[in-house]
């Protein structure tokens, strides 16, 4: 046990030191990075077909609905406009690669496109048709307008007739893996048809957790550490899906400008070619001079292609690495809030274990002060018990605190907790505020003789919480004193009742029983034991009421009188005589014991010795 101690002080004091490193390390806030995120080279080649690549538009939605704060709704908007531009120049550059590489048909494909074919020259037939007799009813008589509408309304008819059936071939073409253009096309439609709506869906997805970074609960500000770190790893995923492509891309770029270099010789070559045959033409045969023509029309079209297919590539690729740095800065953005809420999270476990090792020191002190004190002192037992669990308890409230803050309801919290502890404690807080009522001026004081719940005694104890008797009186004589202590709650000042008997003089009722035998005279004995009575308490009665005078004055009572009063009882053959006098508490037993002489001395004759007897 002695050598776990020290273990334990120095492991909180390495953990201390070990946050406030944590802290440390935390409290530079780094600022967004303004460099651009470079595309690397990548070895495969990219593959092209007729599918467009709308994942940038749709990564820069999603992340944008993790937008959280004005900085991050800014970045966002950029991401989606930059992602919008980027996918519309993926369905241009897609279509016009699938237009230059048409694909090779099959049979089956072959027959849906000359389907095709003829009703796209069906319905450009309907159109010409239809033109010329709108033409020929503006210059009709009147007379043959309506014959020329007739025609107009069939021709109309035929056309719906033959876009439907141009729209059907075009399906079961676009079905067929025949005509990708369609498909794309169509995509691009739908593409437009969703809008351009940059602020849609921003900031719909924030997770209310993140805002709660600069807290100063464990809990709290450790679960918006975790939610900003996930959103770093989202966002960190978006920035490499963009740079993955960035890295195709270039690969594409690099790939088409080689293939332009290759073929530069071969185009100034067709184009020295038709510019010589046009010279010589005259001497040159027809059909040489029209394909050197059309050899050199083609290689100028492949060049403007491939220039422009370089332009877009070169565009997209720009796009993305807008993306990217957008993502980058945005990434940065989160991790600023993301070492904010880490170094919250330090602070908290570092207050927690400095509370840790406050209470470990207080339990080393209050153990060191009741080191040497005798283990039979109860008291100081108790007291050392009390100091170390409020210690610890208050250690434990602090720590709760600082892992779960301040409750939402406090005020109702703390009012509940205040009723349910006024209930349990209802005993103590009654026993105290009994206290105030017993230090008042009808209270009672130390040495006082009282009664409480039917126990007598001297009071020689009065504290906060009890009022501590010694017993006077046991079975037999409730005069006589016991020896026993007995403790009350203070309670009683104020739920019950007390008799204090005491006054300046502490005066009291005490009564003799007596029987008078039937051989003797009872009203010779009777009158008798009134007279020593009467003198043994003269002096009593008169100090007592005295006393009571000054009492009863300031409450405005009837004044009360200390004369002995003698009660007589028949009793079959004998006379039952009751005598009721005043005396002091203190001197009850020694004014009792000389009237009981004195009496005794009346009723075996020796009157003559009877006032002698003080």
């Amino acid at each position: 046990m002695k050598m776990g101690k020290p273990i334990i002080a120095v492991v909180l004091v390495v953990l201390v030191a070990a946050v406030i490193v944590g802290l440390v390390w935390t409290r530079e806030i780094p600022v967004p990075s303004e460099q651009a995120v470079a595309g690397a080279k990548g070895n495969a080649p990219a593959a092209r077909n007729w599918r467009v690549d709308e994942r940038p538009l749709k990564t820069a939605k999603r992340m944008a609905a993790l937008a959280s704060t004005p900085e991050e709704q800014a970045l966002a908007h950029e991401a989606l406009k930059v992602g919008d531009h980027e996918v519309d120049l993926a369905f241009f550059d897609t279509l016009r690669t699938v237009q230059e590489n048409p694909p090779t048909l099959s049979p089956e494909a072959k027959g849906l496109a000359e389907r095709k074919t003829k009703a796209e020259q069906a319905l450009k037939d309907a159109q010409d048709n239809i033109t010329q007799l709108t033409r020929k009813l503006a210059a009709a008589p009147e007379t043959q307008k309506d014959n020329v509408q007739d025609q107009i309304d069939i021709a109309k008819a035929q056309m719906d007739l033959d876009q439907d059936e141009l729209d059907d071939a075009t399906e079961d073409l676009e079905q067929a893996g025949g005509d990708p253009a369609s498909k794309i096309k169509r995509l691009k439609a739908e593409h437009d048809a969703a809008g351009h709506d940059s602020d849609g869906g921003i900031g719909s997805g924030v997770n209310p957790h993140e805002r709660d970074f600069e807290t100063h609960t464990l809990l709290t500000v450790f679960e918006a550490w975790r939610t900003l770190r996930q959103k770093q790893a989202e966002l960190i995923g978006a920035l490499n899906e963009t740079t993955e492509k960035e890295k195709r891309l270039n690969q594409r770029h690099q790939e088409l400008t080689a293939k332009v270099d290759k073929e530069k010789e071969d185009r100034e070559s067709a184009r020295q070619l038709a510019n010589q045959l046009q010279k010589n033409s005259e001497a040159g045969t027809r059909e040489e001079s029209k394909a050197a023509a059309t050899a050199a029309i083609d290689s100028l079209k492949q060049y403007t292609n491939d220039q422009k297919n370089l332009a877009d590539l070169g565009r997209r690729t720009q796009d993305l690495q807008q993306l990217s740095e957008t993502y980058t800065n945005w990434i940065a953005l989160v991790e600023i809030r993301e070492r904010t809420a880490l170094h919250h999270v330090l602070e908290s476990l570092l207050w927690i274990l400095l509370v840790l090792l406050v209470v470990y020191l207080l339990d080393q002190v209050i153990e060191h002060l009741f080191t040497g004190v005798r283990a039979e002192n109860k008291r100081v037992e108790t007291l050392r018990a009390i100091l170390t669990f409020s210690a610890r308890g208050v250690g434990a409230i602090a720590i709760l605190f600082l892992i779960f803050g301040m409750p939402s309801q406090t005020t109702t919290i703390l009012g509940l907790a205040g009723a349910g502890l006024t209930v349990a404690m209802k005993d103590f807080i009654m026993a105290f505020l009994g206290w105030f009522s017993l230090m008042g001026r009808n209270g009672i004081h130390i040495g006082d003789w009282v009664e409480i719940n039917g126990v007598a005694g001297e009071v020689v104890e009065i504290g906060l919480m009890k009022t501590v008797l010694l017993e006077t009186g046991n079975w037999t004589d409730a005069g006589h004193p016991t020896g026993r202590k007995v403790s009350f709650m203070n309670s009683f000042a104020i739920e019950g009742h007390f008799f204090n008997f005491t006054t300046s003089g502490q005066w009291m009722w005490d009564e003799l029983k007596l029987t008078v035998p039937a051989n003797q005279d009872p009203y010779k004995v009777i009158d008798g034991i009134q007279k020593v009575v009467a003198k043994e308490t003269e002096q009593n009665s008169h100090h007592a009421e005295e006393e009571w005078q000054h009492t009863t004055n300031r409450y405005r009572v009837q004044s009360f009188s200390a004369a002995p009063a003698i009660n007589v009882v028949p009793s079959g053959d004998a006379v039952e005589v009751r005598v009721r006098y005043i005396t002091r508490a203190n001197e009850r037993h020694e004014m009792r014991r000389r009237l009981y002489e004195a009496v005794v001395k009346l009723m075996h004759g020796r009157a003559e010795e009877v006032g002698e007897v003080r």
